[in-house]
């Protein structure tokens, strides 16, 4: 137990340093590697004491697996802990690893795309038509755009896209520090209410708890409301014009044809993922590695007689040397010290104890939500989506508690509530969310800052949301 007690104080650790990056003068993706290597090395250091509590899923599921049988038949002389050093090193980190590319390839190349689309001012066409200063209307205006763009492509993908748009329309770095805040809100708001906008969305929609014209009709109005509180709250106070940046420069390199093409390019080549994994049931990461290949050579072409200094500056090659690697870093560091948790039973033990205690769709949801605005919302509806299975109307009849079970049906009130609370909740803390992360790291947003300026009032729209929820299942749906 001590060696679990201790992973969790690493992590709340390495969290504080992240946090505290401005302070400590330490880079944040510097402390977020240097947490997801060392979680993992007080792991297989304390194996025996982590994983004979029984607490890991992950481990009960390797002692049953023919993998485990095939080991012991090779290697017949290797004792329990050789067999758990084998769990690690062999099973979980090369089976999280590879979730873990996933992830980053496809932020890589989502970040390189959105990159060339900036390189060609591609943005200049929708950039040019906002002519608002005011930041009431400003925010309003990009809030919206972003939660329906985020129900269309994911909130990661979307947030990125976002604040190279921010980028064309603020240039004091404070205010876009808040700008982008309101547009993580409305990211992970858009990317709540459909099956494709946020990973917990998809995860749920392939696991066959929701399907996808219910979690539509169903968790629109909450995420909508959840967008809305935080911007009328915030319109009350943010007073004044914002100062766009120079663009004496600009405009001078492209003409509106290839800044149109690759806005086109881009933005579809975007939209195109999930229609790629629909259509091929291949990994997201695949769909953003073709798009991303598409434009590539679509710049090499346009670019081909150019000189090569400019052809370096406005093709893929050169691009990639602009893409903001350590952003890249960061999420895997943080990504490994989360994955590390599961595998160890963290998150088990208490998906665990959120059953026990509170027992009630609406405080275990709520508090998932809350939960996920520190730990990544995926492990979690991962180790949720575990505790409770898909219950049949023949598995409800038989319970106990059939009122309660119904929740627990495809298309129940617990998954929808589910998929609202783990996508919204991230936005209470810069942290606990991908756009989030994103944002963090392009905008370099400090964790304190973001923490004391927006976290009230993204907690309020999230609890609006799910109060909405609940009263459009009480008067409409009589549940």
């Amino acid at each position: 137990m001590f060696v679990l007690i201790l992973m969790l104080i690493v992590f709340i650790l390495g969290y504080v340093a992240i946090a505290m990056e401005g302070p400590l003068k330490v880079d944040k993706a510097a402390s977020a590697l240097f947490l997801g290597v060392v979680i993992w090395v007080i792991y297989i250091y304390g194996l025996p004491s982590v994983l004979n509590l029984g607490y890991s899923p992950s481990w009960q599921s390797f002692l049953k697996s023919s993998e485990l049988a095939k080991f012991k038949s090779e290697y017949p002389s290797v004792g329990l802990i050789g067999q758990m050093r084998y769990f690690i090193t062999s099973h979980e980190v090369i089976s999280h690893l590879g979730n873990l590319s996933e992830i980053l390839f496809f932020l890589l190349g989502a970040m390189t795309i959105v990159e060339t689309v900036d390189q060609h001012e591609g943005f200049r066409v929708i950039t040019d038509r906002i002519k608002t200063t005011n930041k009431v209307k400003l925010l309003w205006i990009l809030g919206t755009i972003t939660f329906f763009l985020s129900g269309v492509l994911d909130n990661m993908t979307t947030t990125i896209v976002m604040i190279a748009l921010l980028r064309k329309l603020i240039s004091d770095q404070k205010t876009r520090w808040f700008f982008a805040s309101i547009i993580v809100i409305a990211a992970n708001a858009g990317g709540a209410f459909t099956p494709i906008g946020d990973v917990t969305t998809i995860m749920l929609w392939i696991g066959g708890q929701i399907t996808a014209l219910d979690i539509m009709g169903m968790v629109f109005l909450p995420s909508v409301v959840s967008l809305l509180v935080p911007l009328v709250l915030v319109s009350f106070y943010v007073k004044g014009h914002v100062e766009k940046p120079k663009v004496a420069d600009e405009g001078k390199g492209h003409d509106k044809n290839i800044q149109m093409l690759m806005l086109i390019m881009g933005i579809g080549g975007l939209i195109f993922v999930p229609i790629f994994k629909e259509l091929t049931d291949l990994p997201p990461y695949m769909g953003m590695l073709f798009s991303l290949s598409v434009i590539w050579i679509t710049t090499e072409l346009i670019h081909k007689k150019a000189p090569k200094e400019r052809n370096k500056q406005f093709t893929v090659v050169g691009i990639l040397k602009r893409v903001d690697i350590p952003t890249i870093l960061f999420y895997l560091g943080i990504l490994s010290a989360v994955a590390a948790l599961e595998s160890a039973g963290h998150l088990q033990i208490m998906a665990g104890y959120l059953d026990k205690h509170l027992h009630n769709i609406y405080l275990i949801n709520g508090t998932i939500g809350l939960m996920s605005s520190i730990v990544d919302n995926v492990p979690l509806v991962a180790a949720t989506m575990g505790m409770y299975p898909t219950m049949t109307h023949t598995m409800v009849m038989a319970s106990t508690t059939p009122g309660f079970m119904t929740h627990f049906m495809q298309n129940g009130a617990f998954w929808e509530l589910l998929a609202y609370a783990a996508g919204t909740g991230g936005s209470i803390l810069i942290i606990g969310s991908a756009a989030g992360v994103v944002a963090m790291a392009l905008e370099k947003i400090d964790f304190i800052w973001y923490m004391k300026k927006i976290g009230l009032v993204a907690l309020v729209g999230y609890l609006a949301g799910i109060v909405v929820y609940w009263l459009q299942n009480i008067l409409i749906f009589h549940h």
